[in-house]
């Protein structure tokens, strides 16, 4: 059972109030008289309090719904974020201080896509590195996933797991993989690697989150902050190029309205 605040109205803060008078003929305490009336106005105001801290201990205790009390959230958590230049809807700042608190950090390819993900993105990552002869071959290099992937993994000669053609998965039976990640030029080459926005982040209008008059119905993001949150993350000795050739429309950081 959920661990609850129990509200009470002020009907019930009324009949306590009453419960607590003297008794006597100077105390009329039958329903319509002057004194139960007032002791029941009163007390309305006490039912008012007693629902805005419910509203405090149930909604406003929870980061995920936070509205009130969000301000102090992220200000304890060092929010906004300089990343975010663009004015933020409740949503969003929201779901950065979800980020902000769980966020445990890592340089794989999984953890920079599952961080564009959380602010509504649709990435892939190429990795580069030279080209090595006796290891390497010319042409079309690509594998197919076969029997039993990915339980062992498919690796490559240098012990990497081999990934699908989206790069965000390791390559199954019958599938093909991704080109791989080598090339002709100076050893620099893996000292970069390129990030793939597949999509534009659709921002919709959430009545439970959305403010009438100030946040369109719909707005199209631009991917500035999943620049500048993964340079900020990347390994420090790497440059990443950032990819929009195959953009489309269709990542909805609040769900489908």
């Amino acid at each position: 059972m959920s661990d609850r605040h129990l509200r009470r109205l002020g009907q019930d803060y009324g009949t306590a109030l009453m419960s607590l008078l003297p008794q006597g003929q100077a105390w009329p305490k039958r329903p319509g008289t002057t004194l139960d009336l007032a002791v029941r106005g009163i007390a309305e105001y006490w039912g008012f309090v007693d629902s805005r801290a419910a509203d405090l201990l149930e909604r406003e205790s929870d980061p995920r719904y936070t509205i009130e009390l969000l301000p102090d959230w992220e200000r304890n958590w060092g929010l906004p974020d300089p990343c975010y230049e663009a004015p933020q809807s409740i949503a969003e700042r929201q779901l950065a201080l979800i980020m902000r608190m769980t966020l445990e950090g890592s340089q794989s390819r999984a953890f920079f896509i599952e961080v564009a993900a959380m602010i509504g993105y649709t990435i892939t990552i190429t990795e580069y590195r030279t080209f090595v002869v006796g290891i390497d071959r010319v042409g079309d290099a690509r594998v197919y996933g076969a029997a039993g992937a990915p339980d062992p993994i498919m690796r490559n000669d240098w012990g990497n797991p081999i990934m699908d053609e989206n790069g965000d998965d390791y390559v199954k039976e019958g599938e093909l993989s991704e080109w791989p990640y080598y090339g002709l030029g100076p050893a620099e080459n893996r000292l970069y690697w390129t990030v793939h926005v597949h999509e534009a982040k659709l921002i919709w209008f959430r009545c439970a989150s959305g403010q009438c008059g100030v946040d369109p119905h719909l707005r199209i993001g631009l991917a500035d902050d999943l620049e500048c949150l993964l340079n900020r993350w990347k390994p420090a000795h790497t440059q990443i190029i950032f990819d929009y050739s195959n953009l489309e429309t269709g990542g909805d950081m609040a769900g489908t309205p």
